[in-house]
């Protein structure tokens, strides 16, 4: 039984632990590890602080097996998927699926969910498309680029540079 339980202050840095252990997974298996965080410690933390931000951590059987940060509109009701991450060791058993039904029964009045993953990401474009019913609406790349993400040019990139899809799931018109 999954269950969402919103994410206490002093359970944050296991979060951030958790996640960028999960996002090192992927990009360890397409790049090899250069030893570099995959997914910076203030991002994460600047999720967190988004306005209508909601941290969730992702419970089965009494133990936290992920989490999730969605930011929450409830005047449009077109919401985010910020962050979602399965641990590594509970990935292939249904959770990442099972938990994402249950984030949109938590969210009955989201008209449109958009999330992006980076393009090498196959594994999550699987279970984006496949398994919970996202679609493919852009693709951000170095000649057309995610326009949330333009005070980091310049920067060292994610790994996979500037190739991320945007995807979005319609609940209701």
């Amino acid at each position: 039984m999954i269950e969402l339980v919103p994410t206490r202050n002093y359970e944050r840095e296991n979060f951030i632990k958790n996640i960028q252990a999960a996002f090192k997974k992927a990009v360890v298996e397409e790049y090899g590890d250069d030893g570099k965080e995959v997914i910076p410690r203030e991002d994460v933390e600047k999720s967190f602080n988004e306005e209508g931000a909601e941290t969730l951590n992702i419970v089965n059987n009494g133990k936290i097996v992920g989490g999730a940060v969605v930011k929450i509109n409830r005047k449009t009701n077109y919401n985010e998927l910020l962050l979602f991450y399965i641990n590594v060791d509970c990935h292939s058993r249904g959770i990442g699926s099972a938990a994402w039904r249950t984030i949109e029964r938590r969210y009955p009045e989201t008209r449109i969910w958009e999330t992006v993953t980076p393009y090498f990401e196959k594994r999550n474009i699987h279970f984006y498309v496949n398994k919970c019913g996202f679609h493919i609406v852009e693709f951000y790349n170095p000649h057309h680029k995610d326009p949330r993400f333009a005070e980091h040019e310049g920067e060292e990139d994610f790994p996979g540079g500037d190739y991320f899809f945007k995807f979005e799931k319609v609940m209701r018109k």
